[in-house]
């Protein structure tokens, strides 16, 4: 079968090489696509090809049909425009193409949005930290100190947001300049934020949030429809350059299965977690492969195998998964592309 990945984060490689791994010689051949001639995946791929970098909605879904039918892809993983071909399974299916979505669009413009993700979200399923949306500086001030009655600590983030763009703790003692001099990083001084918000009628919403000062984890799943087919719990030590744990938190493990059920996910996905106080507490779900999916792989998981033995409707082989084990990535110098 002719699978393509079109554009999408860089993270994808590890996703073909461990399906390479599992399948044997030709049983599938990896195509991906991406706007830049340099993108990294390429390296990983059977076959490549640019795609314009100036589409969007319909126009770049009817160049992804054209795409398929031209280039006689059987499955489609879609990564840019994900939500969008949810609704548009049929269109494919009608000149014989499979596509895999992680959600349906509903979900996956929920999971988008972390405010509305949080608020949606039933405690019986998963456990939040606490928190409250703001998108003025009244708000923003009452949130500071509604919240600094409850908790010790408190950070910000982006409601909409990637890679933990935007994440600062509050500072209540230190001004930029001395954070700059001490090398802080992830910090704001809280009243140059509220200076700068002040001076801002109104903002895209930011979550005021109690912060989580324990550890994180980080979880790489494979599931069909709302059926939990395989997690790998990645510890992340706190110590820098210490590595990561392959872990098994019996309440992360609870909570995990109870998102996927609720919200039927399915194919490739990551769960992020991290400790407070009262225990672990969920940060988010992102609906595609992790940064560290390669690495979740070395615990006797290979979760790409997995989803493709789903996608086959296959009876899933459950791994035996090497709790305890301490991984880490290592950079490889590689070349993009030869002289011009």
């Amino acid at each position: 079968m002719r699978i393509w990945f079109n554009k999408t984060f860089s993270t994808i490689s590890a996703v073909l090489n461990n399906l390479r791994q599992s399948l044997p010689t030709g049983e599938v051949t990896l195509v991906c696509t991406h706007t830049h001639t340099t993108a990294a995946v390429f390296l990983a791929a059977d076959e490549y090809y640019l795609e314009p970098a100036d589409l969007i909605g319909q126009d770049y879904l009817v160049w992804c049909l054209d795409f398929c039918k031209l280039n006689d892809i059987g499955l489609f993983w879609p990564g840019k425009e994900a939500a969008l071909f949810s609704l548009h399974h049929g269109l494919f299916h009608g000149i014989g193409v499979q596509v895999l979505s992680v959600a349906d669009y509903d979900t996956l413009t929920l999971l988008h949005n972390k405010a509305d993700f949080y608020a949606a979200l039933p405690a019986t399923v998963a456990a939040t930290m606490d928190f409250i949306a703001v998108n003025d500086s009244d708000s923003f001030d009452s949130a500071v100190v509604a919240l600094s009655e409850k908790h010790d600590s408190l950070c910000v983030k982006p409601a909409v947001s990637v890679f933990g763009l935007g994440f600062r703790i509050l500072d209540t003692q230190r001004d930029s300049i001395t954070q700059l001099l001490k090398g802080v990083e992830y910090q704001i001084p809280l009243q140059e934020l509220r200076l700068g918000i002040m001076n801002t009628r109104q903002f895209d919403t930011l979550l005021v949030m109690e912060h989580l000062a324990g550890p994180e984890w980080s979880v790489d799943c494979a599931g069909r429809h709302g059926e939990l087919l395989c997690a790998v719990q990645r510890k992340k030590l706190q110590l820098v350059g210490h590595g990561q744990v392959i872990d098994n938190h019996p309440e992360i493990t609870g909570m995990v299965e109870r998102l996927t059920a609720h919200y039927r996910l399915n194919g490739l996905f990551n769960i992020q977690f991290k400790e407070g106080v009262q225990g672990p507490r969920l940060l988010e779900i992102n609906p595609r492969p992790s940064g560290g999916f390669g690495m979740a792989c070395l615990s006797g998981a290979n979760l790409a195998q997995i989803a493709w033995q789903s996608i086959n409707g296959e009876t899933v082989q459950q791994p035996v998964i090497r709790y305890g084990l301490r991984v880490t990535e290592v950079n490889m110098p590689v070349v993009l592309q030869d002289e011009l």
